[in-house]
Order: C-alpha cells, then structure tokens, then sequence
C-alpha cells in the first residue's frame, strides 16, 4: 500500500490503498521560461497540461504536493449528468436557451472523460447509474418532473422516477421518500484516472513537478512584451499565459480566485466488503441525496460501502471522521452498525457561491478555473482540456462558464470562513429539523 500521507488532507484513502503503483514526480530545480504555466496538479491542470503538449504547446506545471492530495484523487467518483444545478432550476435562472448549452457542455464533457480513459488505457472501475434521492416526503412531483422535463426538453431520455417502493428497493434503505435513477451516468476510481492523466500529461511532453509551491504570481509588466512570473522557492516559471487550477487549496497566491472559491471539507469511510449485506445498493448506482449538507454514497467494485458527507467536525483526525461517518452510516442501514469500517478520509472541495464553476482571467493572460462545488469529476476534466483549446484559438464551450455571474463571498478575506461555517452550520441543522 502507498503509505503516503498527505499533509493537507487527513486520512490514508482506500482509493490511495488501491491504486496500485503510483509514479513520483521531481520538484522544480531551476528556473524554466515555457509558453505556458500551470499551478495545480488534478484534473484541471493536467488535462490543460496533456493536451497543450499534445498540441506542440511548451507547458510546465508545478503542485505543492503531490498529483492526487486535492479533490481530484480524494473525492467520491460520482461523475452525475448536467450541471450542480437541475437543468429545470438553471432555466428559471438563466432561460432555456443557456440552460441546454450548459446542459450539452455536461454531456459532452462525460463523453470526453470515457472516451480519455480509453484513449489512455486508464481503467477507472467505471460502475454504471447515479440515483438522487429524496431525504423528505412530498418531493414526488418535482423528481418525477426531472425526470420528464431531461427527455422532453433536454434530449436526455436516461433518468426515470422511483417512488418510495422502488426508492427502498433500489438503495436497501427505507430512509429515504422518492428520487430518480440515471442510468446514463456513473461513477469511477477517482485517483486511478488521476494516476492514468498524469502519465497520459508526461507521455505527451509536459514537464510535470510535484512538491513545488507557487509562493507568488505576477506579471512583469502591462502590455504586449510583458510576462508572467511565477515564483516558486526552488526557481522561477516564466511564461506568457498562466492557469491557477488549484481550486479549494488556492490560499493566499491569487486573491480573485481565494474571494470566489471557498475550501469545505468532505469526509468518506469505506467499510469492509459487504458480502453479508445483498440488500444495500443491489444495482450498483451511486448515490447522493436532497440535504443541503449533501451525504453521498456507492459500493465499489470489490462490494465496499464508500459513504461520505460533511458535519462541523473540530478536529481533523481521520478517527474522528471515522466515527462520524459512521453515525451518517447507521442512521441510513441500521444493519451495518457492526461492520468495520477500513479506510476514513478527507479532503476540501471547493465551492462558489452559486454552486457554480469560477472561469475567469484574473490577470491579463491568467485563468482561473475551479469552484466546482461538487460536481467537478467530469467538469474539471473537460474545462482542462478546454482551456487548452482556448491557448489553441479555438472557439469552446468553456465560455459557457466565463458568462456566469458568479460573485464573491461576502466578509471579505477576515470574515468569509466565520460567515461560511455558521451558513453551513445552520443549513445542517435545517437538515436535520425539517
């Protein structure tokens, strides 16, 4: 087992238990000039990374850990369909016509990701469905309308209605009311399709460097002869266009992303393989719920019980995730109260205020792209390689995102994580009482 323990995220994974053979990649030693720079090692910035090389593109990217200890090799393998948003709930936003381009850019970027992993060889134990269930009675009418409104109006026939009969069948549950099953749709091993992208990324020329902290990014100066700068503490990257993809580990390097993208943290346990226990999740599908304080949950390929959900946790011991993970267990199969629970971790995703993704040049010739909110195994893949198209001249779909309004969070640097956590503190209790 890769012993491997990452120091921004608590926990051994059993993705990282599992993974098989890992490669290591050097840290930055000396400076580079390349066209272009990224920061941040996982899906975003090494698809950006694979396919700027593959198109003859000079790129250097650099990560302050290693490939994986973010989002991208941590999370819980649900790809889902569309956006954060029901395509329904988009519309009434932003009107039909966005909605559906935002609803096709999903689309395709699924059909990217499975059509990459068998470019590249990389198996990522794709497990087929995703169901999203109801956690309150009196929702029927609005899933069942999901489910007809993504055939009729959003050409997207995969998703059917369960009531709460076929609801209990379908989860071995009878915790939860109604939902929908899409069978267009599934869910992978997160780090094996990172492990694949960033030997696909080094195959295809891109100089890749872990444990390599960007300490700072600047430009030069204005104008057409100026550069960017990015200052690590062993060399310097000079390039004409830069992309910040650290997502929810921004910090302190980049202040627009750092006020648009909130880091919160998300906790799975995996449980011993549950021979024992046929009834729960029969078919396979992922799932995830209705709570605000989303719990989300699959069985892997080898009958494990992969559940995850966020509370206030004080402490980022992955005993204590263990322990909490597993009241969230229990409360939803009282019959797995005894099973032993193998591999606890955690991680930050990062999240925007809408829920929706952050695109946007933060400095003349820097992106930013993060902000997911959840929702990012197909996103994250597909706005990498987009964003290479966009360096390429080439008209994407990735405008699609740079058009949302997505505004900063309120508190500014002091006072946005107090104000975050007593919001998602009052959300889970919301949760819980009605």
């Amino acid at each position: 087992m890769d012993s491997w323990q990452s120091p921004i995220a608590p926990g051994i994974s059993w993705y990282q238990a599992t993974v098989g053979e890992r490669a290591a990649y050097p840290a930055l030693d000396g400076s580079k000039t390349v066209d272009v720079a990224i920061v941040g090692g996982g899906y975003t910035g090494l698809q950006a990374a694979c396919n700027l090389a593959k198109s003859g593109v000079s790129v250097a990217l650099i990560e302050a850990h290693r490939f994986g200890d973010g989002a991208s090799g941590r999370n819980g393998g649900q790809m889902g369909t569309g956006q954060r948003w029901w395509p329904e709930d988009l519309e009434k936003e932003l009107g039909y016509e966005r909605s559906k381009a935002l609803f096709d850019m999903a689309e395709d970027a699924k059909r990217y990701l499975l059509d990459f992993a068998k470019i590249h060889g990389i198996e990522m134990d794709y497990m087929p469905g995703q169901m999203n269930v109801s956690h309150k009675p009196g929702h029927d009418k609005e899933y069942r309308a999901n489910a007809e409104i993504a055939a009729e109006r959003y050409d997207y026939p995969h998703i059917s209605f369960m009531d709460r009969r076929e609801t209990a069948e379908r989860l071995g549950t009878k915790d939860y009311y109604c939902g929908v099953r899409d069978m267009g749709t599934g869910h992978i091993h997160p780090l094996k399709l990172l492990v694949g992208l960033a030997r696909a990324a080094q195959e295809a020329g891109a100089q890749l460097y872990e444990m390599t902290k960007a300490t700072a990014i600047r430009r030069t100066r204005n104008g057409p002869d100026g550069k960017i700068v990015i200052e690590t503490p062993s060399g310097v990257l000079t390039t004409d266009r830069a992309l910040v993809a650290t997502n929810a580990y921004v910090g302190n390097l980049e202040p627009a992303t750092a006020a648009h993208i909130m880091p919160i943290g998300s906790f799975i346990a995996a449980t011993a393989p549950l021979d024992d226990f046929p009834d729960v999740i029969p078919g396979g599908e992922a799932v995830a719920d209705s709570r605000f304080v989303v719990r989300y949950f699959r069985k892997s390929r080898d009958n494990r019980l992969l559940f995850g959900g966020r509370e206030v946790y004080s402490s980022r011991d992955p005993k204590d995730t263990a322990n909490a993970i597993r009241k969230q267990i229990v409360a939803t199969y009282p019959a797995l109260k005894n099973v032993e629970i193998t591999h606890a971790w955690g991680g930050n995703v990062g999240i925007t205020l809408p829920r929706q993704p952050f695109v946007k040049e933060v400095m003349p010739g820097v992106t930013s792209i993060g902000g997911y909110s959840g929702h990012g195994v197909m996103l994250s893949n597909y706005c990498g390689k987009l964003y290479a198209d966009m360096v390429a001249g080439k008209a994407t779909e990735l405008d699609h995102l740079a058009a949302l309004d997505i505004p900063a969070f309120p508190g500014g640097q002091r006072l946005r994580t107090p104000l975050l956590f007593l919001a998602l503190t009052w959300f889970a209790l919301r949760d819980r009482l009605w």
